[in-house]
């Protein structure tokens, strides 16, 4: 009795701070020039993960099993695990790019899990057979740490997308506008034409422009070395979750490989972001090749850790689900 009242004290006290954390950070997206409002950012962002971390111990300890039995609890580890991811950066002292990808995830993540929409999962039960083994623990969590990661370094490579494409779109404006100045040129007198053109060349040196594709490069590269660092993280996770799961399977099923619908698309999964790494490994190819790969990895993640779900059928079905409308 007392392990279920602190289960729900938590899960209000996190929900009401993911509430209010998402309103601090639109807030903080919007005026940049208030430090201690992101700095109240900051520490909600660390009262909601003690929060997660002593549901996830208390329904451990309640349970008696590793709180990864169905897609409530999955979801909330995965939350907590952009949380940790999160935390790492900020008790570096590193503001980077990827912790502007790790707090809206963790925040979007666990309001979801923890909303009306799930209300059926919240209350947990006695592990299925299947479930009974110690390789509980290992598999799904590398599988969700595998996936957070993979997720993270995925909506990089995203942004880095957006920006090459915005950067492609202002390239062909611009010479665009050139040609057109060009063609006015033409229709005044040669000194006309001359002194246009010297101050055309002064105002190009002195453009904002310039210096804009400085810092956009910049901006690229990092998002280019973050994202492959972390995909390259999740994908081991990935693949120690995939073998630790076939050994797992060949315990429970008698069989290392069934091509059960999880284990198809986890499988699709390791794929694609195989080919990304291989495509890495060619320096001839730009990065935007490699985010496009990573970009379709990350369509692939949601169908395999969530759409899956919706089917309720398969070896996995245990994960199955119904949304609970009010």
């Amino acid at each position: 009795m007392i392990f279920s009242t602190l289960e729900h004290i938590l899960t209000h006290i996190s929900f009401s701070m993911v509430s209010i954390v998402i309103t601090l950070h639109l807030i903080t997206l919007l005026v940049n020039e208030i430090v201690g409002l992101y700095n109240s950012f900051d520490k909600g962002m660390i009262i909601t993960f003690f929060c997660l971390t002593g549901l996830l111990v208390t329904r451990w300890i309640y349970w008696k099993h590793f709180p990864l039995s169905d897609l409530y609890e999955s979801l909330i580890f995965l939350s907590w695990s952009f949380y940790i991811i999160h935390m790492i950066l900020y008790f570096k002292k590193q503001k980077n790019h990827l912790s502007a990808i790790t707090a809206p995830s963790a925040i979007f993540t666990q309001g979801f899990a923890t909303s009306g929409l799930l209300t059926e999962m919240h209350q947990s039960a006695m592990l299925v057979p299947a479930l009974q083994s110690q390789w509980l623990m290992m598999h799904v969590s590398m599988m969700v740490l595998g996936y957070a990661a993979l997720l993270c370094g995925s909506l990089l490579s995203i942004a880095l997308l957006i920006i090459t494409f915005q950067k492609d779109i202002i390239r062909v404006f611009y010479k665009r506008k050139m040609t057109h100045l060009l063609i006015l040129n033409e229709s005044f007198f040669f000194g006309e034409i001359q002194y246009m053109n010297e101050k055309g060349n002064i105002l190009q040196s002195a453009s904002p422009l310039s210096v804009r594709n400085y810092y956009r490069s910049q901006l690229l590269e990092q998002l280019d070395h973050w994202s492959y660092r972390v995909i390259s993280l999740g994908f081991i996770f990935l693949t120690i979750g995939i073998l630790s799961g076939a050994v797992w399977a060949n315990e429970a099923w008698g069989s290392y490989w069934n091509w059960d619908p999880k284990e198809t698309w986890a499988f699709i999964t390791w794929t694609i972001f195989a080919i990304y790494l291989h495509i890495r490994t060619n320096t001839n190819l730009q990065s935007a090749n490699s985010a496009i790969v990573a970009f379709i990895g990350f369509l692939i993640i949601w169908i395999c850790y969530f759409g899956v779900n919706l089917l309720g059928i398969g070896l996995h079905s245990y994960g199955s689900f119904t949304l609970t409308l009010n």
